[in-house]
């Protein structure tokens, strides 16, 4: 799949006199990889980034790595990226994983799957890359100890970086060391190596610079050349080897040149392929246009040209190249300079050659490229075919690759209609490439006004989209308003969808008073064509948030329970959530099941969206599922399975690259008692220091201070970040935001404003008709009233939250019920309310609330008793989550394909569990009682 290249760098592995062998002037470097070297082999897996401009020594401290490496006793792979392969999805994975596929059919099905359709070696549907990434590290994982070298990995195709950027992320305990070589890219925030430790090298010292000058430069050299040569080289290994033959250097009295070293060498490699015949030259040329480093197929295309293979001779002489099975090029600044001073009818002549001479069965996509690159002006045939590649690309999950497709055969596309449709597909496969700016910019050049109506209305989709995931901003709901009015005549199903999205985007970027609000979304699907027969979960859901804006919550909770009860009911596959995709809804039907405080249901979608996520291998799903259930865990009371999901989302977020959903982060440290993180973004005083947007970031942030202000008895602030956060759009946000107002109002003495949010839970309570919420909505009559009455209500929350699973809420009413009974003078009473408080709250780990507990214990005269500690507690939330499953009977397999980690991972993990809990196998672990 690529070109094995001559090392240059390979001549400054010197033995020199009194240094023994090794990397000249690279001590430290060539010290820091025997170290991590020697941790892979103790079983502590490592990675290295190599950077640095060309020529620097990368590819050398690589060549180090691997003879240490194989002196060692580990197994080394390699792979290496090529500019001109960046078109062609998981190229640069074929070659790592090309031999380790004796291992493939050991693999878990759902990944052998994943692997086989990424690598052509089955057929499917496009598989989730971080599914491919999980496979490729157990593969790895099962071949260790194992060095794996990566060089040039810069033009790594981006379906491969993205892969093994996910896979360095993840080795904890393989065995493994991965070693990547690369130059700086031009756009950092596209490196998907950036964040991982990195090694920069610079140029050598200037006593090295010149040993290494005098040991490859034969003749003597004049002082002052040998002074001017090394000042030029600036410590570039590969310059100090190249610059010597430079014209301009005669005699050292060279005008200076300001050219960037890697510029200067590029030109000098230049000047010598041009100073060859003129049929060496296109045969170099033939060689630089095709990647492949096929021997046969460059001389199958020297037959079209008619050239003899002897013309490579020179070529060897010069020493730009070598031929035998392969074609190897001493650097890929020689396949540069080659490429870059040809003209472009001659670089059409090249591709035209390679295109005739690669085989349309074998290789259909290499051959539609060749000779898409070798037109002049439009072709539909060859921009058929290069579509036809796209499609192939899309198959197989490579989205950058179909872009490239798309967007020449767009340019080779004669027809204005179908040239306008193929760059609407580019643009959509650029931003599920994750390149939206590109997409944007792409979709701004369509010729709209050849687009059908259909067409028209996909771009302002896809504009919507791309601008909501760029920007959150406002604007973005007008956008899909639009987008949805005009797809309701022509594909209705997508039309709904697309209001669907509306709503999301709603709860998410708030009211900004300029933008359409969810009344005027709500009154669009009312005009718009009904849903198809039968209608779908999604379609009741939509109907039902229709009814909630613009009939009120009263008529449309009936249907969105109808909605949620189809989703109980239906499998639904997790989408990858891909940008473009329509959406999830098990995410918005979880958010419902919340609004209708139908605790059984929440839990049991919160539950399914996980296992999907998982199942499915859907590591782009994953974190939007754990936070639904970070969340479902808070109100259950289980705050330490709840951490667990959260540590988990935050992890996987930070392995994928995906953007942090922190908010449930946020809710849990306010209920945990966490001051620095539950407060963060409230000083008390914001709400009117800053615009009143009612976005989810901005409400959950007010909602968590409320929650953390309430359990702290400060009770004032409490209320003001309540009221700011019962103006939220999302119903879920708003009634907490209610509960709370209750409670900080009413001890604030603002009964007024506290019976006015009892008032509006108590509607919704008797709309949903759960115990969870009569539980809630008896709970807050209580604390607005007063002498009897007030007791019956606590106590009837009480009964009702002790029939419903949310703990959290019943173990707050025993608190306010301690309370009230000693404000009664009633401490007997009191302390029994407040004793079942403080254990519940302890042990679920609510530290602000037991302590307030704790203290109003102490005002009755009785002390609140230590909570207990347990052998569990010495655990982190990711080896309890380990320890859970494996108590279940779960291998170490089949934990590892939940958590996205290799098997030996899960053991490494496990051999700290059995540790910190003093047994020693895995039977034991199932008699110890987990939280």
């Amino acid at each position: 799949m690529s070109i094995e290249l001559v090392d240059p760098d390979e001549v400054v592995r010197l033995r020199i006199e009194g240094r023994g062998a090794g990397l000249l002037g690279r001590r430290a470097e060539s010290a820091a990889i025997g170290r991590l070297l020697a941790e892979a082999s103790a079983g502590r897996s490592g990675v290295l980034v190599v950077r640095g401009e060309a020529g620097i020594g990368k590819s050398a401290l690589l060549q180090h790595a691997r003879d240490a490496a194989l002196s060692s006793g580990f197994r080394v792979e390699s792979s290496v990226g090529v500019e001109a392969e960046t078109q062609f999805a998981f190229a640069g994975l074929h070659q790592l994983c090309a031999p380790l596929l004796d291992g493939f059919d050991t693999l878990p099905d759902p990944q052998q799957n994943a692997l086989g359709v990424a690598l052509g070696r089955r057929a499917g549907a496009a598989p989730d890359r971080f599914l491919v990434g999980l496979a490729v590290l157990n593969l790895l994982a099962e071949s260790g100890p194992m060095l794996c070298l990566i060089d040039d990995a810069q033009w790594l195709d981006q379906a491969s970086a993205q892969v093994l950027a996910f896979v360095a992320r993840r080795v904890e305990a393989e065995r493994l060391l991965l070693m990547f070589a690369m130059r700086d890219p031009l756009n950092s925030a596209g490196d998907p190596l950036a964040g991982l430790p990195e090694l920069r090298l610079s140029g050598l010292e200037d006593g090295d610079a010149r040993t290494l000058l005098t040991t490859t430069v034969c003749a003597p050299l004049d002082e002052r050349v040998r002074d001017r040569i090394v000042a030029e080289a600036r410590g570039n290994p590969l310059a100090l080897l190249e610059l010597p033959t430079s014209m301009q250097l005669a005699g050292g009295f060279g005008l200076p040149d300001a050219t960037s070293v890697p510029r200067r060498i590029e030109e000098n490699f230049a000047r010598r392929s041009k100073s060859l015949p003129a049929e060496t030259q296109q045969l170099l040329l033939v060689a630089a246009s095709e990647p492949t480093g096929d021997a046969a197929l460059l001389w199958r295309a020297a037959d079209h040209l008619g050239i003899d293979r002897e013309a490579a001779a020179p070529a060897e002489t010069a020493g730009l190249l070598e031929i035998d099975t392969r074609v190897r090029f001493r650097h890929p600044l020689v396949r540069s300079a080659v490429y870059r001073a040809a003209t472009a009818p001659e670089h059409r002549r090249a591709h035209y050659v390679l295109a005739a001479a690669t085989d349309p069965q074998a290789e259909p996509d290499r051959r539609a490229w060749h000779r898409a690159q070798s037109v002049l002006g439009t072709d539909e045939e060859a921009a058929a075919e290069l579509e036809r590649s796209a499609d192939r690309a899309l198959a197989r999950g490579g989205f950058c690759a179909a872009a490239a497709f798309l967007e020449r055969a767009t340019d080779l596309t004669p027809e204005p209609a179908h040239r306008a449709r193929r760059a609407l597909d580019a643009a959509s496969a650029k931003h599920c490439a994750g390149a939206p700016e590109a997409a944007l910019a792409l979709l701004d050049s369509v010729d709209a006004g050849r687009l059908d109506a259909l067409h028209r209305a996909r771009l302002e989709l896809l504009r919507a989209q791309i601008t909501f995931h760029l920007t959150q901003g406002s604007e973005v709901l007008r956008m899909l308003l639009g987008a949805a009015r005009m797809l309701a005549p022509l594909d209705p199903s997508l039309a709904r969808e697309t209001y669907l999205q509306a709503f999301d985007a709603a709860t998410i970027t708030g009211d900004s008073g300029r933008e359409p609000g969810l009344a005027e979304i709500a009154e669009a699907v009312r005009a718009a064509p009904p849903p198809p027969e039968p209608p779908g979960p999604a379609d009741h859901l939509l109907d039902g948030l229709v009814a909630v804006h613009t009939t009120g919550f009263e008529s449309g909770a009936p249907i969105l329970k109808h909605a949620l009860d189809a989703f109980r009911e239906g499998v639904f596959p997790v989408e990858t959530v891909r940008a473009g995709d329509a959406g999830n809804w098990l995410w918005l039907a979880t958010r419902t099941a919340s609004a209708l405080f139908d605790d059984e249901l929440l839990i049991v979608l919160a539950d399914r969206y996980v296992r999907s996520a998982r199942d499915a291998g859907a590591l782009a799903a994953l974190p939007g599922a754990l936070v639904t259930a970070t969340c479902t865990r808070i109100y259950a009371g289980d705050l330490s399975r709840a951490a667990e999901f959260a540590d988990e989302a935050a992890a996987i977020a930070n392995v994928s690259g995906a953007m942090p959903l922190s908010y449930a982060r946020t809710l849990l440290d306010a209920w945990r008692g966490d001051d620095a993180e539950a407060t963060a973004g409230y000083d008390g005083g914001a709400c009117e220091a800053t615009e009143r947007s009612r976005g989810a970031d901005a409400t959950i942030a007010m909602l968590a201070s409320a929650v953390r202000h309430n359990g702290s008895g400060n009770y004032p602030v409490a209320q003001k970040a309540a009221a700011y956060a019962s103006d939220a759009y999302e119903p879920a946000i708003k009634w907490q935001a209610l509960y709370e107002l209750v409670e900080a109002a009413s001890r604030a003495g603002d009964t007024e404003s506290a019976s006015r949010a009892m008032e509006e839970l108590s509607r919704r309570a008797m709309v949903c008709d759960t115990e969870w919420a009569f539980g809630i909505a008896a709970r807050s009559r209580a604390l607005t009233s007063t002498g009897v009455e007030a007791e019956g209500h606590y106590r009837e929350s009480i009964t009702r939250l002790q029939h419903c699973r949310m703990d959290a809420f019943l173990a707050r009413t025993h608190l306010v019920f301690g309370e009230w009974l000693r404000r009664e003078g009633r401490r007997t009473d009191a302390r029994e309310q407040l004793r079942t408080a403080h254990a519940l709250l302890a042990d679920m780990g609510a530290e602000a609330f037991a302590a307030r507990a704790a203290r109003e214990l102490r005002a009755t005269g009785e002390r609140a008793r230590k909570r207990t500690s347990r052998p569990s507690d010495a655990l982190t939330a990711q080896e309890l989550t380990i320890a859970r499953l494996v108590a279940t009977g779960a291998t170490s397999r089949e934990v590892g394909q939940q958590l996205f980690l290799s098997p030996r991972t899960i053991e490494a993990h496990l051999r700290n569990i059995f540790r910190k809990l003093g047994i020693t196998s895995r039977r034991q672990l199932k008699e110890i009682h987990l939280p």
